[in-house]
């Protein structure tokens, strides 16, 4: 053998053994950080378990996939975004509150908000309920046109069609009469309509912003940051809330309407006005970097409602909306209505769930049976039977597809507002809701319940249980991918 070729397969393999060795340290290292951070930061044991195994198992890919996949930026880049010291946990110039003196019943529910949310109950408010567009979008157009002197709009979606034409000409005309007219639109949400409402409100030398706006130069894709809070402010004095859009589709009475949606929105009067309008200031100098000054404009008492903003998004600490939610089904007696658009609770709620019914209390929960999103609804129906197989009732509302969003506990407490009962709602959307102590308001959204249910399909675990393989296989292929829907 010629010596030559020998050493220089003694070199090659000298090589290769000093190139494993450094693969090997290479490995070591990032696994070791990764798994790291998986210990550290990872708060569901078998996910920290499933990335630990997948850092060792597969040398150097493992840990990149980590990196990738396994590390939450969209609470970390959140929590930068919206560091806009402007949001007080105090609610402002908010006057204590009113938590000591609440009936025995309550005292329980407003222990569990006082701790979550630092922001005060404030008495004194009145709510009115108002059903689908056909009594949301008069009211709020009449309140648009009595408006002297300021108009705060933010929403998810803004369409350009009649409806969003009518809403832009009644800022307009405020506008030009000299009131303060702000609208703030979600940057995704802008896309739901063409030509974007933002852009024809421009035309109109209407002030108007986007939250985040998608933009490729510079890069900015914030696809789960997404400002889902729906907010109407009228002179610091009326409030709008809940879960509506801005377009046809909520028309349901409409029979041009191809696909109505049914919902639910709020007016809202009395001192919890100023909570709504302080996180409508925060999102607006989040966005524009402009503060909206105070007016200290005194809010008189309206009715005897005792109520509280709860604002939640993936900035915060706590999921406050979730926890708060758990911390009421906890603390149901009676009974439990929940009325969603998308069901996919964190397994927290659906334990909170399960032992209500298994304690006694009477739980409903009232689905669409024609989902508009039919992943979601696909993967819904793959978990049905965690709650079914504990005495927790299910029910499908007949067509048109609803997108209320209702949780009344023992029919004096309520929640209403923007967020479902899904993981974006609950991890990556900034959301809104309000807290509501009235047995008298209370009664009325329950005995509205009540109707809807009665006209609902009950779904049972034998029908759950008893669906096509193929179905099965389906609805767990969309149920594996629910956490990012």
């Amino acid at each position: 053998m010629d010596r030559g070729a020998h050493g220089a397969r003694y070199g090659d393999a000298r090589l290769s053994y000093y190139f494993q060795i450094l693969f090997l340290i290479a490995h070591i290292t990032v696994a070791v950080l990764a798994i790291g951070h998986a210990l550290l930061y990872k708060r569901d044991p078998r996910s920290a378990l499933g990335w630990i195994a997948t850092c060792i198992l597969f040398p150097i890919a493992g840990p990149l996939l980590y990196f990738f996949f396994g590390i939450n930026r969209v609470r970390a880049r959140a929590r930068q975004l919206m560091d806009t010291p402007d949001l007080p946990e105090t609610g402002g110039d908010e006057p204590d509150g009113d938590s000591k003196n609440l009936p025995l019943e309550y005292s329980e529910l407003a222990s569990i908000a006082n701790a979550i949310t630092g922001r005060p109950l404030l008495t004194g408010n009145s709510i009115y309920i108002l059903r689908n567009g056909e009594q949301a979008y008069p009211a709020m157009l009449d309140a648009i046109n009595q408006a002297q002197t300021s108009v705060h709009l933010s929403t998810y979606i803004f369409k350009t069609d009649q409806t969003g034409k009518a809403f832009m000409a009644a800022l307009r005309r405020a506008r030009e009469r000299g009131v303060d007219v702000k609208v703030l639109i979600d940057g995704f949400g802008d896309f739901y309509s063409y030509p974007r409402a933002s852009g024809q409100l421009k035309k109109l030398h209407i002030t108007v912003r986007r939250f985040l706006p998608l933009t490729l130069l510079p890069p900015s894709l914030y696809l789960n940051l997404r400002n889902h809070r729906k907010i109407l402010m009228i002179d610091s004095q009326i409030a709008f809330t809940g879960g509506m859009n801005i377009g046809d589709h909520h028309l349901v009475e409409n029979s041009v309407v191809k696909h109505p949606v049914a919902d639910l929105h709020f007016q809202l009067t009395g001192p919890i006005v100023r909570q709504l309008e302080e996180i409508f200031r925060h999102d607006w100098q989040f966005t524009t970097g402009e503060a909206i000054g105070r007016a200290f404009v005194p809010v008189p008492a309206s009715g005897r409602a005792v109520c509280r903003t709860i604002a939640d998004g993936p900035n915060f600490n706590v999921n406050k909306i979730m926890i708060t939610l758990i911390g009421a089904v906890s603390a149901a007696r009676r009974r439990v209505s929940i009325m969603t658009p998308y069901f996919l609770p964190p397994r927290e709620l659906t334990g909170a769930l399960q032992a209500a019914a298994l304690r006694g209390v009477d739980v409903n929960i009232i689905l669409p049976a024609r989902n508009n999103l039919f992943y979601l609804h696909r993967a819904t129906r793959n978990m049905l039977w965690e709650v079914l197989q504990h005495n927790v009732n299910v029910y499908y509302q007949p067509a048109p597809f609803s997108h209320a969003k209702v949780f009344i506990v023992d029919g004096h407490y309520l929640q209403i507002g923007s967020a479902n009962l899904d993981p974006r709602s609950l991890r990556l959307n900034f959301e809104l809701a309000v807290e509501i102590y009235d047995k008298e308001f209370g009664a009325g959204v329950e005995a509205s319940f009540e109707e809807i249910r009665k006209r609902s399909r009950r779904i049972t675990l034998e029908q759950v249980d008893n669906r096509k393989l193929t179905t099965r296989l389906l609805d767990a292929l969309f149920w594996l991918f629910s956490p990012y829907m």
